[in-house]
C-alpha cells in the first residue's frame, strides 16, 4: 500500500540538498509520536512496533512500507541498486557515516515526517471506511431476519416452474439434513458439520447443527443451492473432515454413534443436487443475439434489439439503433414480449425497421425454437372481431384492469388491443396480447370478482355499468368462450413472500407480497410502497421468483422502500398531475437503482457440468428421489477410522422395503391448493359472469 513511499531518518533530511529542502513537509500531527533515530525499537504512528532501516540507502521508515517481504529495501529501486556494482560504495558510504550517494538522494521522494503523516491520514482513512462500512451493512437487507422477525412465509420454489430446480425441487422440507461447513470452530481449515432444515423460505433455509437440539443461539440462514451445501456423506466421499461446533463438543464423548442414532432414516438431498442446480442455471440465450422485442416508448411496434448480457434467465437487450448501447430494456427470456426475428412480419404486427442496414459483427438471430411458445387457436370459426369490447390489464399501470376494444386481429391468434377513454389518434399505445393471454377477460370478469374495473377516461355516468355502455357504444362484448379459463394449481397463498420484477421499471427486482389471488390472477404488492404501486400478474409470469433468487444469480434486489423515501416520493408525486406515459419505464419511477449498482452477474456459484437444459417439457426435469439414510450412510458421514471401515453389527440398518416406501412416499408430493378468494380453481360458469 506504501509502494512508491521511501523512508528517511531526520538527520538525513536536514542534510539533505538544496533541492530537497525546497520540498514542502506536511505538518506532523500534535497526537503523533515523536520518532527518533537512536537505535531503540521504534514504534508505528498507531502505536504498533516495527521500524526498519534501508540496507542500501540507509533510510528508515515504517516497516510496513517498506518493500518486500523481508522489509529490507524502502523501495523496489534500492531493493535492485543494492545488487549493483555501486553496492560496495554505498554500504561503505553508509558505515563511514556519509552523506548517501546521489542516486539514493534522488529516491528520497519524502522526508519521514511527511511519509509519517501520510500514514497518520492513511489510518483515520481507514477508520472512516470501517465506519462507512458497518453503516453499509446495518442497512443492508436480509432476508431471513425480515422473515424472522415478521413470521412471514415464503412462496415455495414449486410455485416457479421458470426458475432454477422449479420443476425438480421434489421434497425439500423440513428435518431434511444436510452438510455444512461449520463456522464453530478454530480450525484454520474449513470443515463441514451436519445440519438439520429448521425452516424453508424460498431457496433459503434456516439451519441448526446437530448437537443443539432446542438451543437455536447458533442458528444460520443460507441458500440451499449454493456451492457449500452437500447431501450427508459427501464429506465421507471427499475425505473432508466433520468436526462438531465446538459450543457443544463436550456434550457427547462418542459423536459417531450420536450421527449413527441421530441420522439412521433421516432425509438428505439427492448426490447429484449440485449437479442438478448446475443444470437448472443453464440458459439458451446468449449475448449478440437477436430478437424481435416490444417498443417501448411505443408498444404498438416492435424493434430489433442485441442481447447485451444474461443473468438468471433474464435478460439485457440493447436496441441495435443505440450508438452508446444504453437504450436498453430487460425481460426473462420466457417473456411474451420478446420473439424471434420475422415474427412481426409473420403475424402483421407493426415494426420499426432499422436503420442499420446489415448485422454487426458477430451478431446473429435467435433460433425460433428457444421462445416461449403460445397455445394453438383456431380462428377459422368464431373468434374476435374488431370493435368488440372486454377487460384488459392496463400494460401502462399494472395495478389497474380496464375497459379495452379489440383493435385488431392479427395471425397465430395475436391481438392489438386499445383502452378506452386514453387511446392515441394514431394508435400507438395499442398493446399486443395473445388470445389466450391471462392479462385479458370478459366483460363482467371484474364485477364478479369484486375487482375495481377501471371505467374510460371522461365517462362520467358512474357507478360503471356494461350493459349501459355497450348500448351507448353499440358495441358487443367479447364471447366468453374465447377466453383462456385454465387455472393451474399454482400453490400460491396470500400473505406469501416472494421476489418480484418493477414492470414499470423492468430492470428491479423487488421484496414483493402476495395480496390476493384471483383464480390465476395475482395481486403483488411492492413491500414498504403504497398500494397504488401494486401489480396484477399472473402465476406463471417470468416476472415473479422464490425468495433467494437474487442471491443465487447475483443479481441486485431493492430492499423494502423506508419511510423517508415513501415520504419524499409521495410529495413529489402529489405535485404534479398523474399522466399516463407510453413506456414501460417511466409513469411511475417509484424506486431508483443507487448509483453504480446496476444489475451484475456476481454469483458465486461454481457451474460444473453443465448441461443445457430443455425448455420443450417437464420430462428432463422430474424431482429427483430424496434419499433415506441408512444406518451405513449415516457411519460413513463420520470420518471413517484409518486401520477399518466395518460397520457394527448392532446398528439397525433399513431393509430394501422400507428404502421404497421412502421413495414412494417422497414422489407423492403435491403442490399446496391455490387459494382465491372464492378458494376454487374456478370453471366456465363459476369463473365468468354470463351477461344476459
Amino acid at each position: 500500500m506504501f509502494d512508491g513511499y521511501d523512508s528517511c531518518s531526520e538527520d538525513t533530511s536536514s542534510s539533505s540538498s538544496s533541492e530537497e529542502s525546497e520540498e514542502e513537509v506536511a505538518p506532523l500531527p500534535a497526537n503523533l509520536p515523536i520518532i527518533k533515530n537512536n537505535g531503540q525499537v521504534y514504534t508505528y504512528p498507531d502505536g504498533k512496533s516495527g521500524m526498519a532501516t534501508c540496507e542500501m540507502c540507509g533510510m528508515v521508515g515504517v516497516r510496513d512500507a517498506f518493500y518486500s517481504k523481508t522489509k529490507r529495501f524502502c523501495s523496489v529501486s534500492c531493493s535492485r541498486s543494492y545488487s549493483s556494482n555501486s553496492k560496495k560504495a554505498s554500504i561503505l558510504a553508509r558505515l563511514q557515516g556519509k552523506p548517501p550517494t546521489k542516486k539514493a538522494k534522488v529516491l528520497q521522494k519524502q522526508p519521514l515526517v511527511a511519509k509519517l503523516a501520510a500514514y497518520a491520514q492513511y489510518q483515520a482513512t481507514l477508520q472512516n471506511q470501517a465506519k462507512t462500512k458497518a453503516a453499509v451493512s446495518v442497512e443492508g437487507f436480509s432476508w431471513g431476519n425480515y422473515i424472522n422477525s415478521n413470521s412471514f412465509i415464503a412462496a415455495p420454489v414449486a410455485c416457479f416452474k421458470h426458475a432454477p430446480m422449479g420443476t425438480c425441487w421434489g421434497d425439500i422440507s423440513e428435518n431434511v439434513r444436510i452438510e455444512v461447513p461449520n463456522t464453530d470452530c478454530s480450525l484454520p481449515t474449513k470443515v463441514f458439520w451436519i445440519a438439520g432444515i429448521i425452516k424453508l423460505a424460498g431457496y433459503n433455509a434456516l439451519l441448526r447443527y446437530e448437537g443443539f437440539e432446542n438451543d437455536s443461539s447458533l442458528d444460520f440462514w443460507c441458500n440451499i443451492c449454493g456451492s457449500d451445501i452437500h447431501p450427508v456423506g459427501w464429506c465421507a466421499a471427499s475425505g473432508k473432515p466433520l468436526v462438531p461446533p465446538r459450543t457443544v463438543q463436550h456434550k457427547y464423548t462418542n459423536w459417531k454413534a450420536f450421527l449413527v442414532k441421530r441420522l439412521t432414516g433421516a432425509k438428505t438431498l439427492p448426490p447429484d443436487f449440485s449437479q442438478k442446480v448446475s443444470e437448472s442455471m443453464q440458459y439458451p440465450f446468449k449475448p449478440c443475439m437477436r430478437v424481435e422485442v416490444v417498443d417501448k416508448r411505443h408498444l404498438c411496434r416492435t424493434r430489433v434489439a442485441v442481447v447485451e448480457s444474461v443473468i438468471g434467465g433474464r435478460l439485457r437487450l440493447v436496441y441495435e439503433e443505440s450508438e452508446d448501447r444504453t437504450d436498453d430494456f430487460w425481460c426473462h427470456m420466457h417473456s411474451p414480449l420478446i420473439h424471434h426475428i420475422g415474427w412481426s412480419r409473420s403475424i402483421g404486427h407493426r415494426f420499426k425497421r432499422s436503420d442499420i442496414t446489415k448485422k454487426q459483427d458477430g451478431h446473429f438471430d435467435t433460433p425460433p425454437h428457444l421462445f416461449a411458445k403460445v397455445k394453438e387457436v383456431d380462428q377459422s370459426g368464431e373468434w374476435f372481431k374488431e370493435g368488440m369490447k372486454l377487460e384488459a390489464i392496463d400494460p401502462l399501470n399494472l395495478s389497474t384492469i380496464c375497459v379495452a376494444t379489440i383493435r385488431k386481429v392479427l395471425a397465430d391468434g395475436f391481438l392489438m388491443i386499445g383502452i378506452d377513454g386514453s387511446e392515441a389518434a394514431d394508435g400507438s399505445d395499442w398493446f399486443c396480447y395473445h388470445a389466450t393471454s391471462p392479462s385479458i377477460f370478459p366483460v363482467g370478469f371484474c364485477e364478479i370478482n369484486m375487482i375495481e374495473l377501471t371505467p374510460p377516461r371522461g365517462y362520467t355516468k358512474l357507478p360503471f355499468k356494461w350493459f349501459d355502455y355497450l348500448r351507448e357504444t353499440g358495441s358487443i362484448a367479447a364471447p366468453v368462450k374465447l377466453f383462456n379459463k385454465d387455472v393451474p394449481n399454482h400453490g400460491f397463498r396470500v400473505g406469501m413472500k416472494l421476489e418480484a420484477v418493477d414492470l414499470m421499471e423492468p430492470r428491479l427486482i423487488c421484496v414483493a407480497t402476495v395480496t390476493r389471488i384471483i383464480h390465476r390472477l395475482l395481486r403483488i404488492h411492492f413491500d414498504g410502497w403504497e398500494e397504488e404501486y401494486d401489480q396484477w400478474v399472473d402465476c406463471e409470469s417470468p416476472d415473479l421468483y422464490p425468495v433467494g433468487w437474487c442471491q443465487l444469480t447475483g443479481y441486485q434486489l431493492q430492499p423494502p422502500a423506508s419511510q423517508s423515501s415513501r415520504e419524499n416520493q409521495s410529495a413529489s408525486s402529489k405535485q404534479k398531475k398523474k399522466a399516463k406515459s407510453q413506456q414501460y419505464k417511466g409513469h411511475k419511477k417509484k424506486r431508483k437503482m443507487p448509483v453504480g449498482k446496476k444489475p451484475v452477474s456476481l454469483s458465486s456459484l461454481p457451474m460444473t457440468g453443465g448441461v443445457r437444459r430443455s425448455f420443450s417439457g417437464d420430462e428432463e426435469l422430474t424431482p429427483p428421489p430424496y434419499r433415506t439414510l441408512p444406518a451405513q450412510t449415516a457411519l460413513e458421514a463420520f470420518p471413517p477410522p484409518s486401520t477399518s471401515r466395518e460397520f457394527r453389527p448392532s446398528l439397525k440398518t433399513v431393509t430394501t422395503s422400507q428404502l421404497k416406501e421412502e421413495l414412494l412416499d417422497g414422489e407423492d408430493y403435491s403442490f399446496l391448493q391455490g387459494a382465491s378468494d372464492q378458494e376454487s380453481n374456478g370453471s366456465a360458469t363459476f369463473y365468468i359472469k354470463q351477461e344476459p
